[in-house]
């Protein structure tokens, strides 16, 4: 039997889509019972909102103080006291994941699978490498837990017309790795826009902007848009955007609806972060920039000419 424990991401007061697509991802596992479990000191909107998603068959909520941060620390102890009556452990690969998995696999001596983009079987995956050049079939030995990360970009997230039971469990696992760790504080940019990871529709800014007063058109397009802000890495190095906003390899990997490129080359550590995208649009004024490979729609101007025109249109 294939038992799931799905890790939900939220901020405190709403689910993460992160977990809706980790869950859709554990649906494809055939037979497969799938666990939501939440961390946080009140998780009482957290789970009456995670109830409702399909495919999970409860609901488990952890309260406690030391979860408000959700501080990888403390939680993976307790996901761990857990792991024997599941086969699968199961979390988000964003920042949250990628800093808890980990741990809950060094502490159950398993080999953590990373980036699950296609589910094989209950223990055949696929995942990409070489900046996504390649596509990696791994297995899991049999008779392991499988902990894994999923690649929220590859699964669409599963609806919610649910309504399962919520059952709270055992108050924290105590570990001399969460008495030695604590929130100090969080730093971060308040922002009415549309998150980078989730947002359906993204305007990105590159190099050729060559500078950080002309990065500013891309905040008014994106403002017309309703869009989220990303920006490639060359810009990021170059100072025009901060790091947050650089979308690829070493940055965000997201898959918005629509994706606006505008003075971006397209070197393959940025076309990783945006292959999952649905219609992708590429202004440059280089013909041969390889962004025009994987563009839906390519416009080959001048940027400062063409993006006031196209904002006098959007008009």
């Amino acid at each position: 039997m294939n038992k799931i424990l799905v890790i939900a991401e939220h901020d405190g007061k709403k689910l993460n889509s992160s977990t809706a697509k980790t869950v859709s991802c554990a649906a494809f596992i055939e037979g497969a019972i799938i666990d939501l479990i939440i961390f946080s000191s009140d998780t009482s909107s957290l789970a009456s909102e995670a109830s409702k998603l399909n495919s999970i068959s409860r609901v488990l909520t952890c309260e406690h103080e030391t979860y408000d941060h959700s501080i990888a620390a403390n939680i993976a102890p307790q996901i761990v006291n857990l792991a024997k009556d599941y086969s699968h452990i199961f979390g988000p690969s964003t920042t949250f994941g990628k800093d808890l998995m980990p741990r809950v696999a060094a502490l159950l001596n398993v080999n953590q699978i990373s980036d699950i983009m296609s589910v094989e079987s209950s223990h055949v995956f696929k995942r990409p490498t070489y900046a996504g050049n390649a596509i990696a079939t791994v297995e899991a030995p049999n008779g392991h837990i499988v902990v894994a990360t999923v690649r929220i970009a590859s699964f669409k997230a599963t609806s919610s017309e649910n309504s399962v039971p919520t059952e709270n469990i055992e108050p924290p696992v105590e570990s001399s790795a969460s008495n030695q760790t604590r929130f100090i504080k969080t730093v971060s940019n308040n922002s009415d826009r549309p998150d980078l990871q989730t947002a359906a529709r993204v305007v990105s800014g590159g190099r050729a902007l060559a500078s950080s007063e002309n990065f500013e058109i891309i905040y008014n397009l994106a403002n017309k848009l309703g869009a989220a802000i990303g920006a490639s890495r060359a810009a990021v190095d170059a100072g025009y955007a901060p790091n947050e906003l650089q979308v690829g390899q070493t940055g965000k990997i997201i898959a918005p609806n629509l994706y606006i490129a505008i003075g971006i080359s397209g070197a393959i550590q940025h076309l990783t972060g945006i292959k999952d995208a649905g219609t992708i649009v590429a202004i440059n004024s280089d013909q041969e920039a390889p962004i025009f490979e994987v563009a839906d729609i390519g416009l080959v101007a001048d940027l400062f000419v063409a993006l006031p025109e196209l904002m006098d249109a959007i008009n």
